[in-house]
């Protein structure tokens, strides 16, 4: 007799067999399980509610306002609005899919009971990529980890004398192949990090800002390609498929370097003017220099080479151990000893950020481990060129290793048909915020320059032009 616990979710294999058109065969699998079409109508609810948290935050600000305005006539002091932090807490985008998590339970407790709920949620879903980017998102972005790199691309930018053109180029450049070595989510934390010092601390427009949000989005998705162990969609498929870094190099990597620079390139044209008027404006102070932690309001000192050192030795570690989250972990908690134990070179230690970000993509990947169901059929039936389109569009509302995990389970699939679909899925990586695992990273770090949440319209819109490009540079070169 079968287990029903075991079974949920159904595989793909337990399908029957549906001649017909897509929707036939997408109708006979919602007939042959019916809560494929529940769990669906919840993971869409989450999308649509990305599309408008930011309603939900000025909403929230006019409740505390109102409340302010009330208490003060009343010549009582502030105090925050249990109705105002509900719905700032419904508008925080890191939030959300963990938010719809929740209807998700009851659906499948109400459908399949608590033991079954229980096993897809301790057993089925795999949460090492949370894990690992809670873990690499806060070893990146320790003062002496931002302060190598800043030193690093400050040589960069001193061949445009480190104008903020020049430190936008470099960052937006190098960083994102750097990814490729010290894996995509420590290369969109550095680069966020230090976009926020040299570009977004200038103030510049919005529509400035979007595009460098978009480009960096787009930048870091295509740039891990050189490898085969940075970026998440292609370490879903290098071993199954048995592709290997000389492999990602000359399908991918030439190609992705191609993109990155012509993309910067074209935008740093576009909004040259602005980028002559930001040359005007102060300049981020040097990290190197004594800082005062905001934290404790002491000076910090200069940082020797040994603690560098060993800090990148603790990120060696993490990404040399990324699919054994005990080992990452407990490297991890290691590391945190030693910070304390360093105090005196340490700035605060940024972990809400990195937990936000983690949150975020535990719920992306509970929801995502229900969706095969439907992205499986959708792109066994395209072909090679349409099937490089369909895994853009569909990575904009999945994680793109989620896409490129789905296409392993495709029986027989041609080789150029495995190089479309990588293609696609990291071409469409910067689309939105769920694009691409290291995106909530980026949006969480810079989220402080826009007026509220980011907009996902007005996001796409700016990675609508680095997306063609570098579709255009892998279809026909």
């Amino acid at each position: 007799m079968s287990d029903p616990v075991a079974e949920f979710p159904r595989a793909l294999a337990a399908y029957p067999d549906a001649a017909g058109s897509l929707w036939t065969v997408l109708a006979a699998r919602i007939e042959a399980e019916p809560f494929n079409a529940i769990a669906t109508g919840i993971f869409l609810l989450a999308v649509a509610h990305t599309f408008v948290a930011a309603r939900f935050t000025r909403a929230a600000h006019e409740l505390q306002q109102a409340s302010d305005t009330r208490l003060a006539a009343a010549g009582l002091p502030s105090r925050p609005s249990v109705r105002a932090e509900v719905l700032h807490f419904f508008g925080e985008i890191e939030v959300v899919f963990g938010l719809w998590g929740l209807p998700l339970m009851v659906a499948i407790i109400w459908s399949r009971g608590w033991e079954t709920a229980k096993h897809y949620v301790n057993d089925t879903v795999n949460y090492t990529e949370p894990l690992f980017v809670v873990v690499i998102m806060a070893l990146a972005s320790t003062r002496p980890v931002v302060a190598l790199a800043e030193s690093v691309l400050r040589r960069v930018a001193q061949l445009g004398r480190c104008t903020p053109a020049a430190w936008w180029c470099a960052i937006l450049i190098v960083a994102p192949l750097l990814g490729s070595f010290i894996t995509e989510p420590a290369a969109m934390t550095i680069a966020a990090l230090l976009l926020a010092r040299q570009f977004y601390d200038l103030q510049p427009s919005m529509r400035l800002r979007y595009a460098t949000l978009g480009l960096l989005f787009v930048n870091v998705s295509i740039g891990g390609t050189l490898t085969h162990f940075a970026a998440p969609p292609v370490l879903m498929v290098a071993r199954t498929w048995g592709w290997d870094t000389a492999f990602m190099i000359g399908h991918f990597g030439w190609r992705s370097a191609i993109a990155i620079i012509a993309s910067t390139v074209v935008y740093v044209i576009a909004f040259r003017r602005e980028f002559a008027a930001l040359a005007a404006r102060q300049p981020a102070p040097d990290l190197e220099s004594p800082a005062e932690d905001a934290e404790e309001g002491r000076r910090l000192l200069p940082i020797p080479w040994w603690v560098t050192t060993i800090h990148l030795a603790f990120m060696a570690w993490t990404v040399a151990n990324a699919h054994y989250p005990a080992l990452f972990v407990a490297g991890f908690l290691f590391f945190l000893g030693f910070a304390r134990a360093t105090a005196a070179y340490q700035s605060m230690l940024d972990i809400k950020t990195p937990l936000l970000v983690g949150f975020f993509l535990a719920g992306l990947v509970l929801h995502g481990g229900l969706q095969g169901w439907w992205i499986a059929p959708v792109l066994s039936s395209l072909g090679e060129t349409p099937l490089f389109w369909g895994a853009t569009v569909l990575t904009a509302f999945n994680d793109n290793a989620l896409i490129t995990y789905l296409a392993t389970l495709v029986p027989n699939l041609d080789e150029t048909f495995k190089i479309a679909v990588v293609e696609g899925a990291v071409t469409g990586g910067g689309l939105t915020v769920i694009a691409n695992a290291p995106n909530p990273a980026g949006q969480a770090l810079l989220s402080r320059f826009f007026d509220g949440p980011i907009n996902p319209l007005r996001l796409f819109l700016a990675a609508v032009i680095p997306t063609l490009m570098a579709a255009a540079v892998f279809r026909l070169l």
